[in-house]
């Protein structure tokens, strides 16, 4: 018989992914074509959100605020896509906590510059592959499952709704 995980256990193989992955690509609409492009995530939080830091006078910040709909992949150690919507905040607090010296290397500006702004990604749904010894594939849903069919649990790859 097939192991059946629950949302729990499921949930907590996603974050093992995550965890692995320092570096996403996050996947924006410029137009009428999708761009993606590397960011190293702040936060994973229990619902699934994501927490990014990037500065106000990017293109990514501008395509964020014509059309929200992102994708973020991982893929160093396992496989994880979230789709979701994102939101430019900005919030001082939450910057100080999210800052480290990689990122002001990186941006070579400090926290409380007024260009710096977080992307906060709210996730919709997510798809995940992991790598563990027996080489299956688990699918989450960070939030309430739409569907208590639970069938399908032990399919190599399934999509959900979060």
């Amino acid at each position: 018989m097939s192991e059946q995980l629950s949302h729990e256990e499921k949930r907590e193989r996603l974050y093992e992914i995550i965890k692995k992955n320092d570096t996403a690509m996050m996947t924006t609409l410029s137009g009428d074509k999708l761009v993606s492009r590397p960011m190293a995530y702040q936060e994973a939080e229990e619902d699934g959100n994501l927490w990014f830091i990037t500065m106000r006078d990017t293109e990514k910040a501008d395509e964020l605020l014509a059309d929200p709909r992102v994708n973020v992949a991982f893929s160093k150690e396992g496989y994880v896509s979230i789709s979701g919507t994102a939101q430019l905040v900005d919030d001082l607090e939450l910057k100080k906590k999210y800052w480290n010296k990689a990122m002001e290397a990186f941006l070579d500006t400090t926290y409380d510059d007024p260009n710096v702004v977080l992307i906060r990604v709210e996730a919709e749904s997510a798809e995940y592959w992991g790598t563990d010894q027996k080489a299956k594939t688990f699918v989450e849903g960070l939030k309430k499952l739409v569907s208590t069919d639970r069938s399908n649990d032990s399919e190599t790859n399934q999509t959900l709704d979060l």
